[in-house]
């Protein structure tokens, strides 16, 4: 935008000539704009040109009029601006006009002045050329020669000077040319020139464009279409688009299929023009058979069906003839390539006879060679083998399409003795094709298992006096292993039982694990032995475990009760003073059995009394003492028949007759207590050995009552406790041995409690009364075979010549 002042226009000085009577000032401004400004665009500062104050504008009442009637602008009273009000076209105010100039007036009022504003409109290339026609055709025969010329029309632009139509430019074309000529006015007229022959065989019509482009800034242009029509000559013969075609088709297509379409071509008109198809001459069988040719359409049809793996190419020679004199023709080849489909499932083909597998062979071991095809190609024909998963093999392969079945991990014949491997094969393919293989490996055996027992140790109970040549038990181990790897022999494994080897105690069936007993045994020799029993298999090297079997030797009550005071075979009388009182003491019948348990606890009863009244006999003791107080009128000679009798089952028993005499004066009435021992020469071993037992019993029974007594003291309670701790730090099960007793001394209650490291508890517990069917001590869930003989040991201790029979969830065993 630029602004000019201080020049008068002589087109305004009559009409400023009726303001000469004013006082103003009058001036000339001029701006520049571009047409096509938006809205509310600035065109000048009207207050600073003119040297107005903002608030003149408004005291004054400042307006502004345009003198080509319609107004354009307006004024921005707060800034003084001089606004676009409207759209400015300037082909519509000034046409083809160089110059375009809007006048203005601007008023002033108090003092009232007036100023004359002028806006210089600029061009803007906002037209484009155009043509009258968007076609323009013309006939041109192709025997014109070659440079005549053809006018054209001329573009329109309504914009002026630079913007205007500048030059024009033609299409390509090898036979035209443009030339454009300056005529009046600096207007430019295109010419067409034909710059070469013209053949309508060969073109019979050009399209060519012509384009008039403006001299503007972005450039316009316009176009319009130039059809040239070349007139014909016959001089041309029948002719293919290709001299060969190449054409792929799937070998799945079904007959009668498309294949492709050859052209032929003949520029001539009529009957000259018209052409016929045909196979070669020279055509194979092959292409005969799968091929046809519509002899109109030259259209190449399929007749039978395709095979890639049989023929993957066919090349097919067309001739095409017109309907000349002489007859024109053309040839032509078309290959067919025959594209691959999936249509052929991979084949796994074994090379080798799968071999078997010892179930020690190391990982990579070859038990199977085999070779995949399939005759599909590419993609089609690549093949990959999976096999499935959880089987110790893998596919490792060689070279062109080749694999060996080879080991991938451990092989165990106990667990899996053959393994069913179906290999899947599965070409690339879409849709993939599959096929599947199922080879058989077997596992030999090999020796690495050792037979086991179906028990490390087992418990057998054996009545006491057995028949010898009884079994006594059979152990049976199994080995998982097959053939001589599998076959097990027994042997016993040589140890002392009591100095003498335990093979003469029993005898052990090699096959079969029978074990038979040689001789009966006596409870009272032997409580219990140890077997050792060995199972060994037929395998190189052979292989073995033991197991041990327990014989606890169970008594029976073969044993009578032996009176061992007073001796039944001296004889002797009781003087008891005629002064003795109810309760008075006599003496003590002492009996022992050589069984054990119930079959050796002893009761004592009066079998015959010459007076009933006179004398008691406790049952359990065997204290004879006086009912009631010696009279005068008794017998001053009495008797009484003792019977002690065991509680086995039958039970035995024994007598021991005591004679009385009832004197006066006599001041020691147990003085025959304390008698000499019998001579040795009259059975006095086997008193001496009774006596020997019955005193060891006597004193553990005081230590016992002894015992209880102190306890009560202490804890006011039958309870007495033992107990054997080991330190956490050695991590040994801690003991605790629990002894109830009765009040009257005799043991009645035994638990044992135990815990290990891992805190489990085991309780063992037995009962034991003197009036209960069976004398041996039961505990219940013992740890290990450990625990039994700490217990053992700890009881033997207290209560020697006592059965204590341990039972647990696995076993039961009775320990003497």
């Amino acid at each position: 935008m630029t602004k000019t002042i201080g020049y008068r226009d002589w087109r305004w000085q009559a009409f400023l000539w009726h303001f000469l009577l004013w006082t103003t000032v009058v001036a000339q401004t001029r701006y520049r704009i571009p047409e096509e400004l938006k809205q509310g665009s600035v065109v000048g500062n009207l207050a600073k040109d003119l040297s107005l104050r903002l608030s003149e504008i408004f005291e004054r009442k400042l307006r502004v009029a345009a003198e080509a009637g319609k107004q354009y602008f307006s004024v921005d009273a707060g800034k003084g601006e001089l606004l676009v009000s409207d759209r400015i076209d300037r082909e519509a105010l000034c046409g083809q006009s160089a110059s375009c100039v809007l006048p203005l007036q601007v008023v002033l009022e108090n003092p009232l002045q007036l100023h004359r504003i002028e806006v210089e409109i600029q061009d803007v290339n906002d037209n484009a050329p155009s043509f009258v026609k968007s076609e323009h055709v013309i006939e041109i025969s192709e025997s014109t020669v070659v440079g005549v010329n053809f006018p054209l029309q001329n573009a329109e632009d309504p914009d002026v000077g630079s913007n205007t139509v500048k030059t024009y430019t033609l299409s390509k074309d090898e036979c035209f040319t443009l030339k454009v000529r300056d005529i009046d006015n600096g207007r430019k007229m295109p010419e067409l020139v034909l710059n070469k022959s013209l053949d309508r065989e060969k073109k019979s019509v050009h399209n060519l464009i012509l384009t008039a482009i403006d001299g503007g800034n972005p450039v316009k242009s316009g176009t319009s279409k130039i059809r040239i029509t070349v007139l014909d000559v016959n001089d041309n013969v029948p002719f293919f688009d290709n001299k060969l075609y190449k054409i792929s088709v799937q070998e799945n297509s079904p007959n009668g299929s498309f294949i492709i379409t050859t052209k032929a071509t003949d520029i001539d008109n009529g009957p000259n023009g018209e052409v016929e198809y045909s196979l070669g001459i020279h055509a194979p069988p092959s292409v005969l058979a799968l091929f046809h040719i519509d002899p109109i359409s030259g259209d190449i049809l399929l007749k039978d069906n395709l095979d890639r793996e049989k023929q993957s190419s066919y090349r097919i020679d067309i001739i095409a003839k017109d309907k000349g004199l002489p007859k024109m023709e053309g040839h032509c080849s078309v290959q067919v390539d025959v594209t691959d489909v999936n249509d052929n499932a991979p084949e796994i083909v074994l090379t080798s006879k799968p071999s078997s597998a010892p179930e020690d062979s190391s990982i990579g071991t070859v038990v199977a060679l085999l070779s995949v095809r399939d005759p599909d190609f590419d993609k089609n024909g690549e093949v990959t083998l999976d096999l499935p998963k959880g089987f110790p093999f893998t596919l490792k392969p060689s070279f062109s399409n080749n694999y060996a079945l080879v080991t991938s991990g451990p092989l165990d014949r106990e667990s899996v003795s053959v393994y069913n491997i179906e290999i899947t094969a599965t070409d690339a393919g879409s849709p993939p094709l599959s096929s599947k293989k199922m080879i058989a490996v077997s596992v030999t055996d090999v020796n690495d298992n050792s037979p086991q027992f179906s028990q490390n140790s087992y418990n057998v109970y054996l009545k006491e006096n057995g028949v010898a040549g009884s079994i006594l038990y059979s152990v049976s181990a199994s080995d998982p292993d097959a053939g001589e790897n599998a076959k097990v022999s027994y042997s016993i494994v040589d140890s002392k039982v009591h100095g003498v080897s335990v093979s003469s105690y029993v005898y052990l069936n090699s096959e079969n694990g029978s074990i038979y007993s040689m001789h009966s045994f006596d409870y009272e020799k032997v409580k219990v032995f140890q077997v050792v029993v060995e199972a060994k298999d037929q395998g190189s090297p052979s292989l073995s475990s033991s197991a041990t079997v327990h014989v606890f030797i169970l008594d029976q009550n073969d044993n009578a009760p032996a009176v061992i005071y007073p001796s039944p075979h001296t004889a002797s009388h009781l003087r008891v003073p005629r002064s003795a009182k109810a309760g008075h003491l006599l003496t003590k019948v002492t009996a022992v059995d050589a069984d054990s348990g119930h079959n050796a606890w002893v009761s004592y009863k009066v079998a015959e009394a010459t007076v009933a009244s006179l004398f008691t006999l406790n049952s359990y003791t065997g204290e004879v003492r006086t009912k009631r107080a010696v009279s005068e009128h008794d017998d001053s000679s009495q008797r009484l028949i003792v019977e002690v009798k065991d509680d086995g089952e039958p039970a035995q028993s024994a007598t021991v007759t005591l004679s009385i005499l009832l004197e006066d004066g006599v001041s020691e009435p147990v003085s025959e207590l304390r008698h000499k021992a019998p001579d040795p020469g009259k059975k006095g071993g086997t008193i001496t050995l009774y006596l020997i037992v019955s005193l060891a019993s006597v004193s553990v029974l005081s230590l016992l009552t002894l015992l209880v007594l102190a306890v009560k003291c202490m804890r006011g309670s039958a309870t007495c406790c033992m107990r054997q701790t080991h330190s956490n730090e050695d991590k040994k099960p801690n003991r605790n041995l629990q002894i109830q007793l009765n009040t009257d001394g005799p043991i009645k209650y035994v638990e044992v409690l135990g815990g290990d490291v891992m805190s489990q508890s085991h309780s063992f517990r037995s009962c034991m009364s003197p009036m209960s069917e069976y004398s041996d001590f039961t505990l219940v869930k013992p740890s290990s075979t450990t625990d039994f003989k700490e217990v053992i040991s700890v009881l033997d201790a207290s209560l020697p010549d006592s059965t204590w029979t341990f039972e647990s969830q696995q076993v039961s065993t009775t320990f003497v």
